[in-house]
């Protein structure tokens, strides 16, 4: 016997399925065709957010550094979850694991300092530092 094998009742349970569907979604578009709005004006294809009619061009330009603090966010939001593991897990890793997480939180500080260090987080455009302006 192929277990595999379909028996003639479950195709035709599938078929009246498949038909119901059809029928459902035939009917959906039917509806909404003939209740729908008739008139077409100029602003019925103008798009809005909250009642407010859109200014200018929805493509905004950022800056590369905005997108750097996106993945850093995202890569320190996943850390996030490997340490409300480790508290879940609490009682039952004991001292070394207390010791490993420390071990990683102790990692993760040194990188986010690091990455505040060479100005990764900073949106902004760079300003000069005190030195870099008396030497003007």
């Amino acid at each position: 016997m192929d277990v595999y094998a379909i028996s003639q009742g479950q195709l035709w349970s599938f078929a009246i399925y498949a038909g119901a569907v059809f029928l459902l979604v035939g009917a959906m578009l039917a509806v909404g065709r003939l209740a729908g709005q008739r008139r077409h004006e100029k602003a019925t294809d103008e798009p809005f957010e909250s009642g407010i009619v859109s200014v200018g061009d929805a493509r905004l330009r950022l800056s590369v550094s905005y997108f750097v603090v996106a993945i850093l966010f995202v890569i320190f939001d996943l850390e996030v979850i490997f340490l409300y593991a480790w508290a879940v897990a609490f009682v039952d890793v004991g001292l070394a694991g207390f010791i490993g997480a420390l071990v990683f939180i102790g990692v993760l500080l040194a990188a986010l300092a690091y990455e505040w260090r060479v100005g990764a987080v900073d949106w902004g455009p760079r300003q000069r530092s005190l030195h870099e302006r008396e030497d003007r």
